[in-house]
């Protein structure tokens, strides 16, 4: 009973963490945080004239400069809500431009780079804040017979100056943020700071035993029941804790056939068991998954790499034709995958507390990584010498520091990326510089007795 209480309140805990995520995720998010503070601010602001002048001596410690009458007040107001309903308008006109620029130039996925970016948010939401707040006091406020000064827009023209420091940090802002190299910084800056706060070191000791030797003639030989949904759409979120309880539970093994963000269709096998199938009840197991219409971008470390690979992509096209920007990336690859291969990465294994095996979930390996970031710019760039021997550069940063299978690896691929190239069309310059590239990663990988000049 206590089991299946926990199960139902990590589900229910998963779908409301998912949907706290998708609303903080939003564009409007922070901008309508902010408005809706203006709205509260302004409802306050109402009553503090009317408070003002039920003191004994009303005003006494206001600079009589600070006071207006109501058709002072009226124009001021009116003045400042066009001018920031302007200043909100180039806001927007603005992050189109960069959005454009971003389209066009780098990549679709680095898109969400600039959009989720908080001071970009921030600089919206308090220009439609002050804009909110001064066309509410503008509507609202009334001379009466006790009230006939007003300090009230005072504080307005207070929020205007600000928004006109906010709109010069947010110019300085955007010609920071649409440099093409700051963008590289920030994707690897942030895709660095992911592996470090998800992944432990691997020298560290982990408790992910593989599983014990019985279970591997029952999952080979044994033909597993495979469960569909009902519902087609994209994977947005899986989870692992409460499968391996509900597992652990229904003594099954379970495999999870499909990654976050595939596609899976009425009739598409998602999970396979094996074990006592007679226990399973399907609609359990299906609580575990979240499946929504859309694609929805997953911020994890491999699609900072994707974004890396495809500005690169970007720059090497023959319409933009920047090496060095390929360059630039190839170098930042090379520092994540260098983080990447000292520390320990997600097991495809989950055992229950016995060290049972319950759920398989194929997780990508230092070796997936590898030739998922540099596969393609073998192909569109390796005919490039500089891109070719950057490329080069960083297996070599990627070897000096990790273990001994990383180097084995970075080795193995290295004679990869030689079988693809084409020996015959190098110069002489160009070979000789090659190979100096190529025997100095053998040494640091420590097979040099495998090195043959190109």
């Amino acid at each position: 009973m206590k089991l299946s209480m926990n199960i139902i309140e990590g589900c229910f805990l998963m779908k409301v963490k998912l949907s706290i995520t998708q609303i903080r995720s939003n564009f409007w998010y922070i901008p309508s945080l902010y408005g809706a503070i203006a709205v509260i601010f302004a409802y306050s602001s109402l009553f503090i004239d009317p408070f003002l002048m039920t003191l004994e001596t009303p005003y006494t410690f206001v600079p009589i400069f600070l006071l207006t009458d109501i058709h002072l007040a009226r124009t001021i107001l009116s003045s400042i809500s066009a001018s920031l309903l302007t200043m909100t308008t180039i806001t927007f006109s603005t992050i189109l431009v960069v959005l454009t620029t971003f389209l066009s130039e780098y990549s679709p996925r680095t898109i969400q780079n600039f959009i989720t970016d908080k001071d970009t948010q921030r600089v919206l939401g308090i220009f439609v804040g002050g804009f909110i707040y001064s066309i509410l006091l503008l509507l609202f406020l009334r001379e009466t017979a006790s009230v006939t000064q007003f300090i009230v827009p005072s504080f307005a023209v207070l929020f205007s100056i600000v928004c006109i420091i906010v709109f010069v940090f947010f110019i300085r802002h955007v010609s920071t943020w649409i440099q093409v190299s700051n963008l590289i910084h920030q994707i690897t800056l942030n895709t660095i700071q992911k592996i470090d706060s998800t992944l432990s070191d691997a020298m560290e000791n982990h408790k992910d035993a593989p599983w014990e030797d019985w279970e591997t003639e029952e999952i080979t030989q044994e033909k597993p029941q495979q469960i569909s949904f009902i519902h087609a759409g994209y994977i947005k979120h899986i989870n692992i804790e409460g499968l391996v309880e509900q597992a652990t539970k229904d003594d099954i093994i379970i495999k999870i056939e499909k990654n976050i963000s595939e596609y899976v269709d009425n009739d598409t096998p998602l999970l396979s068991i094996w074990g006592a199938k007679e226990k399973v009840t399907v609609e359990r197991y299906k609580d575990y998954f979240s499946i929504g219409t859309e694609k929805a971008p997953i911020d994890n470390i491999e699609f900072g790499l994707t974004k890396l690979v495809e500005i690169t992509l970007r720059a090497l096209s023959s319409g933009i034709n920047d090496p060095n920007t390929a360059i630039n990336c190839i170098e930042n690859i090379g520092k994540i995958l260098t983080k990447l291969g000292s520390k320990h990465l997600p097991r495809s294994y989950h055992n229950d507390k016995n060290r049972n095996l319950r759920v398989i979930y194929d997780k990508p390996n230092f070796n997936d990584y590898l030739y998922k970031c540099f596969y393609q710019i073998r192909q569109y760039g390796f005919q490039d010498i500089s891109v070719l021997s950057a490329s080069i550069k960083a297996f070599t940063l990627i070897a000096e520091t990790n273990s001994k299978e990383i180097k084995s690896t970075i080795w193995e691929f290295t004679k990869y990326i030689v079988e693809g190239i084409e020996v015959e069309r190098l110069l002489s310059l160009d070979r000789n510089y090659i190979n100096q590239k190529i025997e100095n990663l053998a040494k640091v990988t420590g097979h040099i007795n495998e090195y043959k000049p190109l």
